[in-house]
């Protein structure tokens, strides 16, 4: 496969998966407003941080009112990470390798840009919010179920999967340290009422909720949901599943590719790391420490994949 066929497969799989966990990002911040907090600039600075666009945000805004956040992460062309932007970039990968793709993963991907588009035409408001991001959400499962339901398992599906989970790690490390580091507004409310409704809504966010609530029934705290988040191969949203996919799609294409893959080593590490770590040990290092490297490991990761398959982004 030539590199900028696999590099258009890892982006637009990529950009696809960042617009669902821009909406769940959404979605947390929104659903913790809601309880009230007197800290909310602060829970929706949060937000901007995690996906990564602090610093583009603070060149338009003095301050993170939930108004601008919401437009900026959702429908700003300013940021590249925004959800118009990033549906834009993967539909542009999408229309690049077209001839990859079966009719009806580029005709749903299509269809997510005409949707998006007419939906993000107009500033969207709280009273909207909550139906814009499940039409995301809703969406980005159309790709992905056509994809499933349609595609060779070869090494095209191999590239699409590989860039959906080098994301949903990223992403996932990035929910769970915001929530550790920055969103919780004092060590006084840890164990709290207030504390545990947060990491309930942080479950909520990754759309783990009643799975977490099914294994663990008797035991809702911080320390069980950052396990069940990090560690649980049962878990599609987990950094444990995550690499065990990326792994797994890794060594597909090493099979067929003359040579050493160091993206697959890398890979394998990481997933041998996860495979063998307790939580209490995470804890023991640091959350915060863990959640840093594994994101730090993630763009390395990203960034090896396509120096190996010689594509860039």
């Amino acid at each position: 496969m030539l590199g900028r066929t696999a590099g258009g497969l890892f982006w637009m799989f990529r950009y696809l998966e960042r617009s669902e966990n821009t909406a769940r990002l959404l979605d947390t911040g929104f659903r913790i407003a809601l309880t009230g907090s007197e800290s909310a600039e602060a829970e929706w600075e949060s937000i901007v941080t995690t996906a990564g666009v602090r610093e583009l945000y603070l060149e338009k805004y003095d301050t993170f009112e939930q108004g601008h956040v919401i437009n900026f992460l959702l429908r700003d062309r300013d940021n590249p990470s925004s959800v118009m932007s990033v549906i834009e970039a993967a539909r542009s990968n999408a229309r690049m390798v077209r001839t990859a793709l079966s009719s009806e993963v580029w005709e749903a991907t299509n269809e997510t840009w005409m949707t998006m588009k007419e939906e993000l035409r107009r500033p969207v408001s709280v009273k909207n919010l909550a139906d814009v991001l499940a039409t995301v959400r809703q969406q980005s499962s159309l790709v992905r179920g056509a994809l499933h339901g349609t595609m060779l398992r070869n090494e095209i599906f191999d590239f699409a999967r590989i860039g959906t989970f080098v994301e949903r790690a990223d992403n996932t490390a990035r929910i769970l340290d915001v929530k550790y580091y920055v969103l919780l507004p004092s060590a006084a409310f840890v164990g709290s009422s207030m504390d545990n409704a947060q990491w309930e809504t942080i479950l909520r966010s990754v759309s783990a909720f009643r799975s977490f609530r099914w294994l663990n029934e008797a035991e809702t705290t911080p320390r069980a949901i950052a396990a069940f988040l990090i560690l649980d191969k049962r878990m599609p949203r987990s950094l444990a599943f995550c690499y065990s996919k990326i792994a797994g799609n890794l060594r597909y294409l090493a099979q067929k590719h003359v040579g050493e893959l160091p993206c697959l080593d890398l890979a394998l590490q990481t997933h041998e790391k996860l495979e063998n770590c307790e939580i209490d040990s995470i804890f023991d290092e640091g959350l915060h420490e863990f959640l840093e490297g594994s994101i730090a490991n993630t763009a390395r990761l990203a960034g090896q994949i396509q120096e190996d398959f010689r594509f860039y982004g």
